[in-house]
């Protein structure tokens, strides 16, 4: 397989030694390396007499082509598997927090119908995992959907609001609801501006008319939760982002005129099949997500 033989140029970095693990002469093996990128349309490998290295295309495809092994291999197992015995990899991105609190619930159900499937999960911020769905590096992902993809879609599960994160002594905690003005005078801490939490929140609030001062920015949520214990200063973020229990410490109130959320889904490639391992998964994650 052509794939296969470009995957061995690159582990080894040597056309003589992918070679000689695939059984194959150089002049076949470097035939097999034309043709991968003759269907593609590019050169994917840069040849001198002493190193081999991935052009750009190269390395945009790479994680791609491993994954379409990978999972190649898994089929051959799974194709006379039925049931239980089934065999098999999904792949998938997820937001941080769904990853956390709510994606092992569906694991475990899954895992109790198709013991031997495999999970993998790439836990990344929103941003970087619409990448990689768009990369195809994952089959689909869970993810709010930032700039439109023309390419991607996006079939939404649930709204998760913006809530206020405090100590249980600290004077908000005395509301049910919160205003977003009575914010104004306290220190705030946020995600990153670049985040796709933040710009969602940002962007709602600017059309609403509101502005916030943000006293501490950080790159994890669970960080904010972290200053908040601290009693370093209060957080705005997604419920999904907060203790799910009662917390000895913190509480979550509603905030309230307007009702900020962010939208939370499956992002796919349009147009893209799904291994059947994916699609048991999905299936099962969007009826438990919904119920």
């Amino acid at each position: 397989m052509d794939i296969r033989a470009f995957l061995a140029v690159v582990d080894m970095r040597s056309f003589h030694k992918a070679a000689r693990s695939l059984n194959l002469s150089q002049p076949a093996l470097s035939r097999r390396i034309q043709k991968l990128e003759a269907s593609i349309g590019a050169p994917i490998l840069e040849r001198t007499t002493r190193n081999v290295a991935l052009t750009a295309v190269g390395t945009e495809l790479l994680p791609l082509m491993r994954r379409m092994i990978e999972e190649f291999d898994s089929s051959l197992f799974a194709v006379r598997e039925l049931g239980p015995q089934r065999t098999g990899q999904v792949t998938i991105a997820c937001l941080p927090t769904a990853a956390f609190y709510f994606l092992p619930t569906v694991i475990k159900r899954f895992n109790d119908e198709f013991p031997h499937i495999r999970i993998r999960i790439l836990d990344l911020p929103a941003n970087e995992g619409v990448q990689a769905v768009a990369r195809g590096e994952v089959e689909f992902g869970i993810n709010l959907m930032g700039a439109s993809d023309p390419d991607l879609s996006f079939d939404t599960l649930l709204d998760d609001p913006f809530v206020l994160a405090c100590r249980r002594d600290h004077a908000l905690a005395a509301y049910d609801n919160i205003h977003w003005p009575q914010l104004v005078n306290h220190r705030l801490i946020t995600v990153y501006r670049s985040s796709g939490n933040r710009v969602l929140l940002d962007s709602a609030l600017a059309k609403a008319n509101i502005k916030l001062n943000w006293f501490y920015e950080v790159t994890h949520l669970s960080t904010s939760l972290g200053l908040v214990e601290a009693g370093l200063g209060i957080s705005v973020l997604p419920r999904l982002a907060t203790p799910q229990a009662e917390h000895p410490i913190l509480v979550t109130r509603a905030i309230v005129d307007p009702i900020i959320s962010r939208p939370i889904g499956i992002v796919r490639r349009r147009g893209a099949t799904l291994s059947p391992s994916a699609e048991h998964f999905l299936e099962m994650l969007t009826d438990i997500w919904r119920t």
